[in-house]
């Protein structure tokens, strides 16, 4: 599954990096989150669900979702 973040949308809210710390973080300066890999394994498939849920800003788009 590909991982998409559209950082304009991003609130810095945090609430992916609680959710799926293995595939986000965030900017220190303006806590705008990070993709930090752009393709989850199966094992993540949840957690990247659950970070695209909870995200605010809908900045979290994801692509060969089963």
């Amino acid at each position: 599954m590909k991982i998409t973040l559209d950082e304009g949308k991003c609130c810095g809210s945090g609430q992916c990096v609680l959710t799926a710390p293995e595939l986000f973080d965030q900017r220190e300066e303006d806590g705008i989150a990070i993709l930090l890999h752009p393709y989850a394994d199966s094992e993540q498939h949840e957690s990247v669900h659950e970070a695209a849920m909870v995200c605010p800003g809908r900045a979290i788009s994801i692509e060969g979702s089963p």
